[in-house]
């Protein structure tokens, strides 16, 4: 285990991250932070671009949070030579870095150009195989060859899902008992303060149909057309209400199918939701309709706060979450009758509460920072 030398008993460690912004890994790793500073630890949170969310009011932060360091770069690789100044000056006992294959391969450079002994972790949230395959096809080859340079460099490797590590084990050719999966924070104290808080909406008022909720980027990755097929097929069996919660380009396409499946008394895209935990606390089922994910946050996020759950079963996460159908039903992805099929079994017969509780109870923030330390090696005061 390790402490650090220059900073005495209190270990240093840095977290790096092409961006800082307000997606699922942002968030996850600026959780991951605050929860290793109250465990004792001085953390550095690296990033280019920092959104102004986290420079003025950082979610679920207190005073004394991450130290917020901007590399100052407007490419990953050019960062090469700031990161490496702050190896030499910092000598962070560990670095942990995130998905973005440039700034991973910067962080090795930086490691070899600083000289340092830093321990350096990689934490990966996606399908490699998904990002390959978005690439053009001159282009693919070349990204697999750095994948199998860049990722074997890393010590701990860790996946967010064990369909993340068998995916990165085979697309980058590395032994799957060097990777480790390790749960993401994503049950906090916030996160339980913000479910709590009061919801003035209509459609949530007793007596009235109920809603059905979707969360996600409106992107072809979340798949909500299909959610919108099955939302109008169940709505021909009993009356109910569709809200999806999210922004993205597909937003044109969804609101003219909406109004070609003819169910826009009942189905509303309000856009994106700074808070969407009171909605997810009283919806009747949460769905996840996705094509492909690493892990999915928001699911777990609605299972610990004991709202039923459907969710496709997509590559990777929604199985791993849901049990294998313990937690929640499982459908094929781009099925819309199995989905209403799932939905409409799920408003009649819901799960207990307490058993989709306790069925994500180790996705909590002091287990995930329990986990990453003592995968980086760190011991805390």
């Amino acid at each position: 285990m390790i402490t650090n030398p220059i900073h005495g008993d209190v270990p240093r460690i840095a977290l790096l991250l092409d961006t800082l912004g307000n997606n699922g890994a942002s968030i996850m790793l600026w959780r991951l932070a605050v929860g290793m500073t109250q465990r004792g630890a001085s953390v550095d949170l690296l990033s280019r671009d920092v959104a102004e969310s986290y420079r003025n009011t950082p979610p679920g932060t207190a005073a004394d949070g991450p130290r917020l360091i901007g590399l100052r770069s407007t490419h990953a690789l050019w960062s090469v030579p700031s990161l490496a100044s702050y190896l030499r000056r910092e000598r962070p006992a560990a670095v942990l870095a995130s998905d973005k294959l440039r700034t991973n391969l910067a962080l090795l450079r930086a490691r070899r150009l600083a000289g340092t002994p830093t321990r350096l972790g990689l934490r990966v949230s996606i399908q490699l195989s998904r990002e390959l395959q978005l690439c053009s096809a001159d282009k693919r080859g070349r990204r697999l060859q750095r994948m199998r340079h860049v990722y074997p460099g890393f010590d701990p490797l860790i996946a967010v899902s064990r369909g993340v590590a068998d995916d990165m084990a085979a697309i980058a050719g590395i032994d799957l008992e060097r990777i480790q999966v390790l749960p993401n924070p994503v049950i906090t104290r916030e996160f339980l303060q913000q479910a709590a808080e009061p919801l003035y909406d209509p459609w949530f008022v007793p007596g009235a149909p109920p809603v059905i909720l979707g969360v996600g980027r409106l992107e072809h990755q979340k798949d909500f057309p299909t959610l919108l097929r099955a939302f109008a097929l169940l709505r021909r069996q009993r009356p109910c209400r569709l809200l999806i919660l999210g922004e993205g380009s597909c937003r044109g396409e969804l609101q003219a199918l909406v109004q070609h499946l003819g169910v826009g008394a009942d189905c509303r895209l309000p856009g994106y939701s700074l808070n969407p935990y009171p909605f997810m606390a009283q919806a009747s089922v949460f769905v996840v309709s996705s094509a492909w994910e690493g892990i999915v946050n928001v699911l777990t996020e609605a299972l610990a706060l004991g709202t039923p759950a459907v969710a496709t079963d997509c590559p990777s996460g929604p199985r791993e979450i849901l049990r294998n159908g313990e937690l929640g039903p499982l459908v094929p992805v781009g099925d819309d009758v199995a989905l209403a099929d799932a939905i409409q079994a799920t408003l009649e017969h819901p799960p207990e509460a307490a058993r989709l509780r306790a069925g994500v109870a180790g996705f909590t923030l002091d287990a995930s920072v329990d986990a990453y330390l003592r995968a980086l090696g760190i011991v805390t005061p």
